[in-house]
């Protein structure tokens, strides 16, 4: 029998919302439908901003998840429509919502992360149960909340005798790490494309640089790649999280002080080197028994980027999941509808060797329809 969930993702590159519908009844995963959102300008802008401490930001907040929530239902119709399902086939959604803050493994009771969304609405608009909130329980239990993913990867991924790598570029980039032997790791290696999107919109007016063809056309500046990888960041063993809290286009300003009389493509094209060279490094440790790098998220089509991983990485084959069936944009989105599953199961989401947290957990909060 089918066992249908739908997963809605929204990251931290701010473009939009992707979503599948998935049958989870087998081990295989057997997507049927996939529909993607984007945002407006506006709500992006909005979105950035709710970023950072700003006016009214309580009320904004909660005004932005009740859009959130309105854009993931009009993602959920068209996935039903696609597969010509109706709202009561599906057993539930996993809704990640849209992460502002990221603060974990704080002194002092003060660790805490925050995804807008209004799942109650969501539940509502679609009349079929919401899992969302997955972050929280694992912050609670001492860990980082993400990345969620690893689980999600050893399910899809997961090869006898091979170590299978998979690397999410989103606004942030993680690595999973799923061994042929042991346990699983993962870590948010630092960012993906957040700031290369940011800096392209501020210089050419375009949400991202496509294919990497203005970062192409410049060329490295070694200082500056020098100053923005002396970030303490990079130096943190796992497990390790980040956000824009910590990469954001303030941190990138104050970096670029120095460099005023730069060009704008050499600052892409070195923006572009930081993602590289922290995935690069992110991956070295763990190329033992591996012989492929599986490139998800939006950074998989940025040909200039994995032209450059592929020549950090040359033990490795560096190519985009779909290469073993699952589409770049889809895999986050099909990650929390099997994380959905595992809560309406009662079974853990969680993996304490990637996030650190105390055990095993449950994630998430159930909104029944």
């Amino acid at each position: 029998m089918a066992e249908l969930y739908i997963g809605l993702m929204s990251g931290t590159s701010l473009d939009g919302v992707d979503g599948v519908l998935v049958d989870l009844s087998t081990l295989k995963l057997n997507i049927l439908a996939s529909a993607t959102q984007a945002f407006t300008a506006e709500f992006r802008l909005e979105l950035l901003a709710l970023n950072s401490p700003s006016h009214n930001e309580l009320h904004r907040a909660a005004l932005a998840g009740n859009q959130l929530a309105s854009i993931y239902a009009q993602v959920v119709a068209k996935l039903l429509l696609q597969a010509n399902l109706k709202a009561a086939d599906i057993i539930a959604i996993g809704a990640h919502g849209q992460t502002v803050r990221h603060q974990p493994q704080q002194a002092d009771n003060n660790s805490y992360t925050l995804q807008l969304n209004n799942p109650a609405l969501l539940a509502e608009h679609t009349r079929i149960d919401v899992v969302a909130d997955f972050r929280s329980r694992d912050v609670a239990a001492g860990g980082h909340g993400a990345p969620l993913v690893p689980a999600f990867h050893q399910s899809v991924f997961g090869t006898a005798g091979i170590t299978m790598l998979v690397l999410n570029i989103g606004g942030i980039s993680n690595l999973s790490v799923v061994p042929a032997q042991g346990d699983v790791t993962g870590f948010d290696c630092g960012p993906g494309n957040a700031l290369m999107d940011g800096w392209c919109h501020q210089n050419t007016g375009q949400a991202f640089d496509k294919d990497g063809a203005w970062a192409a056309s410049g060329q490295l500046i070694e200082p500056l790649l020098t100053s923005l990888l002396d970030e303490p960041y990079f130096a943190k063993a796992p497990p390790k999280s980040c956000g824009r809290d910590l990469f954001s286009l303030d941190w990138l300003a104050a970096k670029l002080a120095p460099f005023a009389k730069a060009k704008p493509q050499d600052i892409q094209y070195t923006l572009t080197e930081l993602t590289s060279s922290s995935c690069i490094t992110g991956a070295s440790s763990y190329i033992n028994n591996s012989n492929e790098l599986l490139v998800c998220g939006g950074g998989a089509f940025n040909t200039h980027l994995m032209q450059r991983l592929q020549a950090g990485l040359p033990s490795l084959r560096v190519m985009p999941s779909s290469a073993k069936g699952l589409a770049p944009l889809q895999v986050e989105a099909a990650a929390f509808a099997w994380l959905a599953r595992q809560t309406v199961n009662r079974l853990p989401g969680n993996l304490p060797s990637v996030t650190g947290a105390a055990g095993l957990r449950v994630l998430g909060a159930v909104y029944p329809a």
